[in-house]
């Protein structure tokens, strides 16, 4: 049986950092915190408070609606590829670092990257995580917390048929597991699993060298199937 990780616990200069916004700015958040809803501490570290990292984010996601909404990419190729710093920018982010957080924080709630370079040397080597402009006009659409957009200009590509009884130590990435599952598409997936709905998905079987994407074994996500039905 796997254990659960402790939740990581982040104070207001390191959820400042990621939010774009000062530490103080953070302190003033949460002394509102019974207009605002903003988390509860969740301990401390000496006299800094410190609150529950995921919680935090979720609700700063709950309120990006209402900061990005007049927010309009500016017009680009849909194959256009763009880097972490140049898809926050894309994506009306103040913080340069918002899509390189989502990847390394909270996977499977920002879609995987559509091309990864392996580069430098092989001493000091590094990789380079790139997504389509229409991949991040679909995730626009489709993020929690918001309903569809003019800016999604193709509708989610169809899940693939993944058989119930094949071998269940077979590893299985995002889009086979959303099939098993009954989403009807990769983003709702995502969507579900970042707000802790597939909690038997929460830790991951295998992590691939070449892009970091999650895979889960076919029993896994078949326990998963039998123990809630997915939110769509």
């Amino acid at each position: 049986m796997t254990s659960r990780r402790e939740p990581r616990r982040a104070d207001a200069a390191e959820i400042a950092a990621e939010q774009g916004l000062s530490p103080a700015r953070i302190s003033m958040l949460y002394n509102e915190r019974s207009e605002n809803g903003f988390p509860e501490v969740a301990g401390h570290r000496g006299r800094a408070r410190l609150w529950d990292h995921a919680e935090v984010t979720k609700w700063f996601a709950r309120r990006q609606p209402a900061r990005l909404r007049e927010h309009t990419p500016p017009s680009r190729n849909p194959d256009d590829l763009l880097n972490a710093a140049e898809a926050s920018r894309f994506l009306g982010y103040k913080n340069p670092n918002q899509v390189t957080t989502y990847v390394r924080d909270h996977p499977g709630y920002f879609p995987d990257p559509d091309v990864v370079e392996e580069l430098g040397t092989p001493q000091n080597s590094y990789r380079r995580q790139m997504w389509r402009v229409q991949t991040l006009l679909d995730w626009m659409a489709t993020r929690p917390g918001r309903g569809k957009r003019a800016g999604a200009k193709r509708a989610a590509p169809s899940l693939p048929d993944v058989p119930v009884d094949g071998d269940p130590d077979e590893l299985l990435g995002a889009t086979q597991a959303a099939a098993l599952l009954g989403f009807k598409s990769v983003n709702s997936f995502s969507s579900s699993l970042f707000q802790g709905n597939l909690p038997l998905l929460e830790t991951s079987d295998a992590v691939t060298e070449k892009g970091g994407r999650r895979r889960w074994t076919r029993r896994r996500i078949l326990e998963q199937a039998a123990q809630r039905s997915p939110r769509r």
